[in-house]
């Protein structure tokens, strides 16, 4: 199953719930530090495309740095995508066919934030999507709180996606994380139910 939804709209909490109730846990997130560690040909690549200027100190990629550059920029951000994507694209492929290998009853949830902006499910032969929402102000709001922007920069960052209502339309469950987190995990004790149930 993929997992995604939008900025603060809950995913990587609906994931670990998934994960604490026995779900083998895949996150893009993860994977896409992976694949741009120093000496790899992705991290290669985004140096050759950007410049000495997006590697920190240690010489590993300066994210905040390289997301400067292309939050505002679209050529640049496709530039970066079309170099990223693939690589982790092809790791998350090579996990999940890994793990049916290796424990072919698992339920996989994949966490890929942009699996409905950028690739679809069948991309990774996935059996369905779940989209955690929230409503736009929570969204706001806990962005705020978590990045220590001002709400016009929480908001830029909210514009910047597709809004999660209508990647909720695109779904086949969707999980409400705008309530008490009690009510947030019943959903996914719920869908878990569900899911086991169909698998087994």
């Amino acid at each position: 199953m993929g997992i995604t939804g939008g900025i603060a709209s809950g995913v990587t909490l609906v994931a670990r719930m998934f994960g604490e109730l026995g779900a083998v846990v895949i996150e893009a997130d993860q994977v896409s530090r992976e694949v741009v560690r120093p000496g790899t040909d992705t991290y290669r690549a985004i140096v050759d495309a950007f410049g000495r200027e997006v590697v920190a100190a240690d010489g590993a990629l300066d994210r905040r740095r390289l997301g400067q550059i292309v939050f505002d920029d679209p050529a640049a951000r496709a530039r970066l995508n079309a170099i990223t994507h693939p690589a982790i694209r092809r790791r998350i492929w090579e996990r999940i066919e890994q793990i049916r290998r290796d424990t072919p009853d698992a339920v996989v949830i994949v966490d890929i934030p942009l699996l409905l902006d950028t690739a679809g499910p069948e991309t990774f032969n996935l059996d369905g999507v779940i989209v955690v929402a929230a409503t736009p102000q929570l969204q706001v709001e806990r962005t705020m709180r978590r990045d220590g922007l001002s709400r016009e920069d929480a908001q830029r960052r909210l514009e910047a996606q597709r809004p999660v209502a209508l990647k909720a339309t695109e779904a086949d469950w969707v999980i409400d994380n705008s309530g008490a987190i009690a009510q947030t995990r019943a959903q996914v004790e719920t869908l878990w139910r569900e899911l086991t149930t169909a698998n087994n």
